[in-house]
């Protein structure tokens, strides 16, 4: 196993960590900040194999979908756990596995989601902006959800920006689903 590998792994591990700290509402600030390392764990992965690549070294056969294995996982075990905390409508987790269900096979099915041609598809999904951005979105969504849960500050303008930041990610991950389904269907 290389150290990209190792290292998705281990955020992935992190997230079953961070859903328990929150559950029992242990402290906030090492709530987020393990979220912090886990979402930045996600860069320097990436960073990594693309490193490596580059210094000719092959990657693993399963690498990649490792990667995205390890990232809907995360990001499904976040969204279902605010979902049972009562913060994220049910019918917004179902849209985010169907919207991430059908791109992750279509997209499958033509390649991978590095290889985009499309400018649509390169400007929403694959460029640096696009990548950061649904990372920081991510970060600062469900670590706001997490510092609500668990200092009890679930009323009034808390749970406005709650939803807010809700529909800002929801409609982010869309716009990017929107990208990826237009790629694969492009011939």
């Amino acid at each position: 196993m290389n150290k990209a590998d190792a290292i998705t792994l281990f955020r992935t591990a992190l997230v079953f960590l961070i859903a328990y700290m929150v559950l029992i509402r242990f402290n906030a600030y090492a709530t987020i900040t393990t979220m912090a390392v886990m979402f930045f764990l996600d860069y320097i992965d990436g960073f990594i194999a693309k490193r490596d690549i580059k210094r000719g070294r092959r990657p693993s056969w399963y690498g990649q979908r490792l990667d995205i294995a390890g990232d809907r996982t995360t990001e499904y075990t976040l969204w279902i756990l605010f979902t049972f905390l009562g913060f994220v409508p049910l019918v917004v987790l179902f849209l985010v596995v169907i919207r991430h269900s059908f791109a992750d096979a279509l997209m499958g099915a033509k390649g991978t989601s590095a290889k985009m041609q499309s400018r649509f598809a390169r400007v929403f999904y694959t460029s640096n902006i696009s990548r950061g951005g649904i990372g920081v979105v991510k970060f600062v969504a469900f670590s706001y959800l997490s510092w609500m849960y668990i200092t009890s500050n679930v009323a009034g303008n808390y749970l406005v920006a709650a939803y807010a930041l809700i529909g800002i990610l929801f409609a982010y991950i869309m716009l990017r689903g929107i990208a990826e389904i237009y790629e694969s269907l492009k011939k």
